[in-house]
């Protein structure tokens, strides 16, 4: 009997020396993964030591990587293909008040009073009701982080008559032929708008290669890289009664907290899902486009493998190629 239970005592202390271990190993990894997202070029540099036959599977039917300075474009898979855009349409409805903003910043701290049209309109929202009245500067923050459907029109409702282009539409409408006329100045000849936000509708089209000038050139405005790389943001907005309330905003981009500098989701049932995206290496900035990927996690998915390849192996590719030529 003694050494019966004695055994069962060894066993136990085995069990809890085991238990202790494998609990110690267990933070232990934990905390090794949460070094390694939480630190970009730290994990960058630990897969830079792998090696790459090409570029990654991805579930997107289009993509490409261009350099944020020159344009050039560093790589791609259907490009060119005539695809529809979902809400990275919203880069560019950001983009013409912002280049307004540029030569009148005082608009920013105009107020813009929601109409019954952008309070219905479908889709994800900014969450304004009818009635109720925001800042323009802080509109843009409930365009590009929640990608609110409601604002994009709120906003082209609120600028069209004010924007100076070859056409006799006014308000809402104007500010979609601005869009397009905008598209023609960029050299964007497979890209054509229908609407503020990008809500499925015959004729709203683009292609990779488009969205990707479009995010490059709307980088350019400090105002614009700021609001697209803000996580979360919170301002008061006015009811019609007099009072007020605090709205709070989330980013929809999830690549945000492992280092990246913006720019756009996107998602509707014919679109799939979408992202632009802007990261930095090495004192280099390059723009991603993936289109059509197979889910909302996909896109992301997609699009990290394929910035980890770029960075490695077409990064070098590339210099090695400069260096020949040289």
């Amino acid at each position: 009997m003694h050494f019966f239970w004695n055994s069962i005592l060894a066993l136990r202390t085995n069990r809890e020396s085991i238990f202790r271990l494998t609990t110690g190993w267990a933070w232990f990894l934990l905390g090794a993964t949460l070094f390694f997202t939480t630190h970009p070029a730290f994990s960058q540099d630990l897969f830079e030591q792998e090696q790459f036959d090409g570029p990654p599977a991805v579930t997107c039917e289009a993509w490409v990587v261009i350099d944020s300075e020159t344009g050039r474009t560093i790589a791609g898979h259907n490009a060119n293909e005539v695809l529809r855009p979902a809400s990275t349409t919203k880069m560019m409805t950001g983009f013409l008040v912002l280049e307004l903003a540029e030569d009148s910043p005082e608009i920013l701290e105009e107020t813009v009073l929601f109409s019954s049209r952008a309070d219905k309109t479908g889709g994800t929202t900014s969450g304004i009701a009818t009635g109720e009245k925001v800042k323009v500067g802080d509109l843009l923050y409930g365009l590009l982080l929640p990608s609110g459907n409601d604002a994009s029109v709120a906003l082209a409702e609120h600028f069209g008559d004010r924007l100076k282009i070859d056409s006799t539409s006014k308000g809402y409408d104007r500010f979609i032929a601005a869009m397009n006329q905008k598209a023609k100045q960029l050299g964007l000849d497979d890209t054509h708008y229908e609407n503020p936000h990008g809500l499925d509708k015959d004729g709203h089209v683009t292609t990779a290669a488009d969205l990707a000038v479009v995010a490059r050139t709307a980088m350019k405005i400090p105002e614009f890289r700021k609001i697209v790389k803000t996580v979360q943001y919170q301002t008061t907005v006015d009811k019609p009664d007099g009072s007020q309330r605090v709205v709070e905003w989330q980013n929809t981009n999830q690549l945000l907290p492992f280092g990246y500098l913006g720019v756009k989701t996107g998602y509707t049932y014919q679109a799939k899902s979408c992202l632009v995206s802007c990261s930095q290496h090495d004192g280099r900035e390059l723009i991603m486009v993936v289109l059509k990927s197979s889910s909302k996690d996909a896109r992301f998915t997609d699009s990290r493998n394929l910035w980890r390849w770029i960075w490695t192996e077409a990064m070098n590719e590339e210099k090695a190629t400069t260096a020949a030529a040289n």
